[in-house]
């Protein structure tokens, strides 16, 4: 087996994470529970071109996800909010000395960054969530965990430093919901990451931007989140 390429089995047995309460609903997220993958050509058009990293942020209003390009040089921003509408919400210049991975969540403005050249690191800048802006601190350290403080600071504890692997791997989705059993294959992919909520995986390959689908979940999180926002809920 090639050392710079792994295959990974990622199994998805889509089951319910809560009972739920409407009549009928509960047959048609059983019809509906699937997965769907979709390819970067059924994306926006940036969403096609190879990425170094990612990362999902949420503004408190909406699902973001930052898709690092061209060496560092420009940042493309998706609103993910909901899977099945995915728009591409801006593409900002960014003056970054080179490809950068992200490290850790700074709370909902920041994220912590990280130069492969071995330059350090730097802190992305997310008050405005369309221009994000890159910003070096002299003599930040990045080691392992990062601890808030009251107001916007934070501390990171001199431990050992986390290692990162870029090796890409060919991932495979074997959909459970089907007989017999559908599987999928992306090619080279760089890094993967998941929006728990909706369920929606993310990977960031060769030739772009691939999303996996979970249909069931995405149903039961608008029913849960129409529940929580429904001002009739609560009265009899």
């Amino acid at each position: 087996m090639n050392a710079k390429q792994m295959i990974r089995i990622a199994r998805l047995t889509l089951t319910a994470a809560a009972a739920l309460t409407m009549t009928g609903y509960a047959a048609a997220r059983n019809r509906s529970s699937k997965i769907v993958l979709v390819k970067p050509t059924e994306l926006p058009a940036l969403a096609r071109v190879t990425g170094q990293a990612m990362v999902l942020h949420d503004d408190g209003r909406r699902t973001l996800l930052y898709v690092e390009q061209n060496d560092g040089a420009r940042l493309v921003i998706f609103d993910v909010t909901d899977p099945a509408n995915i728009k591409q919400k801006a593409a900002q210049q960014l003056d970054a000395p080179g490809s950068f991975d992200f490290v850790a969540s700074l709370g909902d403005r920041a994220e912590l960054i990280r130069f492969r050249d071995g330059r350090g690191e730097a802190v992305l800048d997310l008050h405005n969530v369309r221009l994000p802006t890159i910003t070096i601190v002299p003599g930040l350290k990045f080691h392992r965990s990062i601890e808030r403080l009251a107001g916007e600071g934070f501390t990171i504890p001199n431990q050992a430093s986390v290692p990162s692997d870029a090796n890409p791997f060919d991932y495979q989705i074997t959909d459970n919901s089907r007989k017999p059993n559908r599987v999928y294959e992306v090619k080279q992919v760089r890094q993967e990451i998941t929006n728990h909520e909706t369920g929606t995986t993310f990977l960031l390959a060769a030739d772009g931007l691939y999303v996996i689908r979970r249909l069931a979940v995405e149903k039961e999180y608008k029913f849960q989140t129409w529940q929580m926002n429904d001002p009739y809920r609560s009265r009899g």
